[in-house]
């Protein structure tokens, strides 16, 4: 069967799934509504699996159909966006845009700034997870990761540094009036630590003049930023968070900076993209964009 053919039943079975209706998917595409069941149909004798179920009421999709639709849907939209990009002379910013960034940072730094670009670029369909567990965009399916610090492995990625800042050592100055201020690195190991949830990686600390992560056993693990700093506030223990989120709580007094000559270390911000796609307009613009926010420090 021709590749076309393929692509039709995928356009036609995705356009049937949205609509819940053989006609309006025919009145979106432009074709009669025969043409659209007869594509379904024949995508599914292909697949050898049922994808919808057809009734009086509508359309509704099989568990197989589900998982099809998300994997067809993905599928339209780079190859819409690769001729956006090759009709407009590989430039516009348009079509869907897949990020994925770390929770807290990506909240209060990363999201502005996307906001903008999208209020600048309306053709830009934005897709946002803000999540600390670390994921590999290939088989995830995104097209763009920012990540602090260990990128981990980068196969098939290109990666481009952003941004670096220090992320000092902090407590409540509750905690420290409770169980006494650290002196030396080897003290911290004598107290509550608060620290994020690492997969792979040594737990530990980033300390200036150490080669290597200082490690220590932690009290509390939170897969979460923000939640990292608020047990910290709370006097749960000593957390090493990057500056642009504890900047606010050592600005108004709630956090303490702990072994300052220690903390001058940096942490890198990079942006991850799949190799395939390295030249998607609206990843590249991104990525320029972020970079030039971090050239000013505004990540």
């Amino acid at each position: 069967m021709p590749q076309t053919d393929h692509l039709a039943g995928g356009a036609a079975f995705v356009a049937a799934a949205h609509h819940h209706s053989f006609t309006q998917a025919a009145l979106a595409l432009g074709v009669t509504k025969s043409a659209v069941g007869k594509s379904v149909s024949r995508l599914e004798t292909r697949l050898g699996t049922r994808l919808m179920h057809r009734s009086t009421r509508g359309l509704t999709l099989t568990a197989e159909g589900e998982a099809y639709l998300a994997i067809a849907q993905r599928a339209l939209d780079d190859i819409a966006a690769a001729e956006t990009y090759l009709i407009t002379g590989q430039s516009a910013v348009a079509g869907p845009l897949r990020v994925d960034a770390p929770a807290a940072w990506g909240r209060a730094v990363l999201l502005p700034i996307l906001l903008e670009i999208a209020q600048a670029d309306p053709d830009l369909r934005l897709s946002l997870s803000f999540t600390d567990r670390l994921i590999d965009p290939i088989s995830a399916q995104v097209d763009l990761v920012i990540r602090f610090g260990e990128t981990g492995d980068t196969a098939g990625l290109i990666t481009r540094k952003l941004a670096q800042q220090r992320a000092p050592l902090v407590a409540a100055p509750g905690y420290l009036a409770r169980h006494g201020v650290p002196q030396i690195p080897e003290d911290l190991r004598g107290h509550s630590c608060i620290t994020g949830i690492r997969h792979q990686v040594p737990i530990g600390y980033r300390l200036a003049g150490v080669a290597q992560r200082f490690v220590i056993q932690p009290t509390h693990e939170i897969g979460d930023g923000a939640t990292v700093v608020q047990a910290a506030i709370a006097g749960l223990g000593i957390a090493q968070m990057p500056l642009s989120l504890v900047s606010a709580g050592l600005s108004d007094g709630r956090l303490v900076e702990v072994l300052p000559e220690y903390g001058t270390a940096v942490v890198g911000i990079f942006a991850l993209w799949p190799r395939t796609r390295h030249l998607a307009a609206c990843v590249r613009h991104v990525v320029d964009v972020l970079a030039a926010k971090g050239q000013a420090g505004l990540l």
